[in-house]
């Protein structure tokens, strides 16, 4: 990683001890107020949605037998030094010049600072805040089912752990059962060495992600909506508001012309900024004192709600609903959920003794997962005509799929009937139209159900 300059750095002492509002947790009602939750995109840190205390009430006679998740990392560092190496490059000529502003005089150092912190951590690695994150989901998961776990060391049933194969899905893993077993040392023999397996948590990169990789890298519709999308007017009038704020406008104008398109334009200089700002909040643990970068000095809310929307639109079309016309995007996510009915199955028909299984993964599976199952925001899929936008189209990534978010199934038994309510990043959550609750309202689903709604059939379970 590139080094600003020694008078880049003067003063980085005094500006890291000045007390920066934190960036407060973006769950559904937080974060910089709620109205600016999705400025943070995929980004967004994890908060659970819902108290286990407002759950509906498991209807009488039923107990838990089984339980069943997939959840992405947790809060993690960026996955290289890039945003700030093309900052700190623009930053460095401005200050040789004497062309930059106030605020671009302590952007630096903090950009500088929260670099360094990120390579401290290890780019791509879980932060604390990631860390404790998953310890956290973890202890609420046992709360919420103390009688099964009970059950599950009483009756010596295994837990299996599962993951990506990708570091931090696997320290995740590995966080989870440690923290699970913390909650109950009688289960520590039964949670299992996190094992790896590619094709159902890395199904993009896998071979069952073929034809959506082809896709990504090939599609003339998708490239030239996203181009449409992102390289709008708006974009640059926002990138300059961006630049505005660090750089003297003499300078912004070089920018803009292109003098430094060795380094970035302008438009890549801006998302360089908007990423350091949608980054700090899983970095927060590692700021000074604890107390979060303050990068939302540097960045209107505006402008990183429009530089959140451009990530959103690139996640919407690449991993979500994406075209109405296409499952493209998400049909490789059948052999996760696949997975979970087989596992929940596999609890009903006695042919297997498992009492748990966890599943850690990353945005790339989560996203199309939702879109798969039609959980709540990534039901709608767009036209050419008629493309993503906030205003026409529900889905955000800070909600779909945050750092630490998660989908849990929990299975219960009365007799030979086994529900299944599920949980969405800790919200009770109805599954997709069409399938029908056990009564009006619940949250609480048969599994046979299930099985009908999503096109199961008996010949077709085993």
């Amino acid at each position: 990683m590139r080094r600003v300059t020694p008078a880049l750095v003067l003063g980085m002492t005094a500006l890291l001890a000045t007390p920066f509002a934190a960036q407060a947790a973006p769950g559904n009602s937080g974060g910089y107020g709620s109205a600016h939750t999705d400025s943070f995109g995929t980004k967004a840190v994890y908060a659970p949605e819902q108290n286990s205390r407002s759950y509906q009430k498991v209807p009488a006679g039923f107990t838990p037998v089984f339980t069943e998740n997939v959840s992405r990392h947790g809060s993690r560092s960026a996955t290289d030094s890039s945003d700030g190496d093309l900052i700190l490059a623009l930053l460095d000529k401005a200050q040789a010049e004497g062309q930059l502003t106030a605020k671009g005089r302590e952007f630096g150092p903090k950009a500088q600072a929260l670099e360094a912190a990120m390579s401290t951590v290890g780019y791509g690695d879980l932060s604390a805040r990631g860390k404790e994150e998953i310890h956290d989901t973890a202890v609420r998961m046992a709360k919420r089912l103390p009688t099964l776990f009970a059950s599950i060391a009483k009756n010596k049933e295994p837990i299996d752990v599962v993951s990506s194969g990708q570091g931090r899905a696997v320290d995740s893993a590995n966080l989870y059962g440690a923290a699970l077993a913390q909650t109950d040392p009688d289960l520590t023999s039964l949670i299992g060495t996190t094992r790896t397996d590619k094709d159902l948590l890395y199904f993009h990169k896998a071979d069952g992600g073929a034809a959506y990789r082809d896709y990504i890298a090939n599609d003339k519709r998708l490239a030239t909506t996203l181009t449409s999308v992102t390289d709008q007017p708006k974009t640059h009038r926002a990138a300059r508001d961006v630049l505005k704020k660090l750089f003297k406008p003499a300078f912004v104008d070089r920018i803009t012309a292109g003098e430094f398109s060795s380094i970035g334009t302008d438009v890549e200089a801006a998302t360089a900024v908007y990423n350091l700002y949608a980054i700090a909040p899983a970095m927060s643990e590692e700021s000074p004192g604890g107390k979060g970068w303050g990068m939302d000095r540097y960045i209107s809310a505006a402008d990183a709600d429009w530089f959140g929307y451009i990530s959103d639109a690139e996640d919407f079309y690449e991993k979500g609903p994406g075209f109405a016309d296409s499952d493209i995007t998400y049909k490789m996510a059948n052999v996760l959920l696949d997975d979970f009915f087989k596992k929940a199955e596999a609890k009903r028909d006695g042919t297997g003794d498992l009492g748990a299984e966890l599943r850690f993964t990353h945005a790339e599976e989560i996203i199309p997962l939702a879109a798969l199952m039609g959980l709540p925001g990534s039901t709608k899929g767009v036209t050419t005509a008629k493309p993503y936008t906030y205003g026409s189209n529900p889905w955000r990534g800070a909600a779909v799929a945050p750092l630490g978010s998660n989908i849990q199934w929990d299975v219960f038994r009365k007799g030979n009937t086994y529900l299944v309510r599920m949980l969405y990043n800790e919200k009770e959550t109805a599954f997709k139209t069409g399938c029908r609750p056990v009564s009006k309202g619940s949250k609480f689903y048969d599994l046979n159900e299930l099985e009908r709604c999503f096109g199961r059939t008996t010949t077709s379970n085993g």
